[in-house]
């Protein structure tokens, strides 16, 4: 199939064009949000293809996956053809609802012509979607391997925009769980986290968009993987650091009570429990190990990529068929 689909989501991207298909990436100048093309920190294969928007118009387009609401008006200009009148139609949400929570209407609600598809079940039990047919495709990262070393005794974050995001991403939770453990951060927008939080290291450091592949070499030094999300959707570097071997402690928030079993490490609603958790995994090497290998175990289980990438075609094969 020849699938048009933007840049969003790195990662997820990332599994996604790893499948049998063509895949077309808008590309505009300067490589903004609606047009970044393929990307410049993975590794993609020679099938996901960079087009501009004006030679979109005269390509065959099989489906068109959306990842957000205004990239279905884009398409339409784009090629020409409507999205779900007459070119085939998916929607991914990667995100939890924001609002009013309980009554959030996604914005593909009620459409017959659209299949939308959550990455998590917890995100399709928390969007109202009205009468759209919706299915759960769970990810499927591209499996790093194991690299566990566990040599700092310090605790890897993750996360991108916490200044911005604040509460979403858990940023207000960061200082009490310094204070029990040194705390690296990675991420994008992370450079002024320190000053802001009014903390340096060694209690905290920040280290600011690495390529992905240095990144997980980084990760899989520090002894245990710190995730403390409210209210995003799974993200895909939990999982990441569980297969690397990481062991996991996590905030009992979203989808992550379902991504991590109690061998893995330790997940909670309570951030002092959270906090005295990370101090033991960096006091106790032999734990930390045998934990990062059961969530490895797991999310191999769980989030194989063969797996992703069959749910798709399936999936992909159904709409256009």
């Amino acid at each position: 199939m020849r699938i048009l689909i933007w840049h969003v989501h790195g990662s997820w991207t990332t599994s996604f064009v790893q499948g049998r298909h063509d895949y077309l990436l808008p590309v505009l100048p300067g490589r903004g949000a609606d047009g970044r093309g393929r990307a410049r920190t993975w590794d993609w294969p020679a099938s996901a293809v960079e087009l501009p928007p004006e030679r979109l118009r005269g390509e065959h387009v099989d489906v068109v996956v959306a990842q957000r609401p205004h990239e279905i008006e884009l398409a339409e200009r784009w090629l020409g053809r409507r999205p779900g009148r007459e070119v085939p139609l998916v929607y991914v949400e990667h995100n939890t609802p924001r609002g009013e929570v309980p009554d959030s209407r996604h914005p593909v609600a009620d459409r017959a012509d659209t299949l939308l598809v959550h990455v998590t079940h917890f995100n399709r039990l928390f969007w109202d979607a009205g009468s759209t047919r919706t299915e759960v495709i769970e990810h499927g990262p591209v499996d790093p391997g194991y690299r566990y070393t566990g040599e700092l005794a310090r605790a890897a974050v993750v996360v991108n925009e916490p200044l911005r995001r604040g509460r979403v991403t858990g940023t207000d939770l960061l200082p009490g769980l310094a204070a029990a453990v040194p705390l690296d951060v990675f991420g994008m927008g992370v450079a002024g986290l320190p000053a802001a939080l009014g903390l340096s290291a060694p209690r905290l450091s920040a280290v600011e968009d690495l390529p992905q592949d240095r990144m997980h070499d980084e990760l899989a030094r520090r002894r245990v993987y710190v995730h403390p999300i409210r209210w995003t959707s799974l993200g895909l570097s939990l999982i990441e650091a569980m297969l690397l071997g990481l062991p996991v402690v996590a905030l009992a928030a979203t989808e992550a009570v379902e991504a991590v079993p109690p061998d893995a490490g330790v997940v909670s609603t309570r951030p002092e429990v959270l906090a005295a958790a990370a101090r033991r995994f960096t006091e106790d090497p032999s734990w930390a190990r045998r934990a990062g290998k059961a969530a490895r175990a797991a999310a191999l289980e769980r989030y194989p990529l063969a797996r992703f990438l069959d749910r798709w075609d399936r999936t992909l094969q159904e709409v256009v068929g």
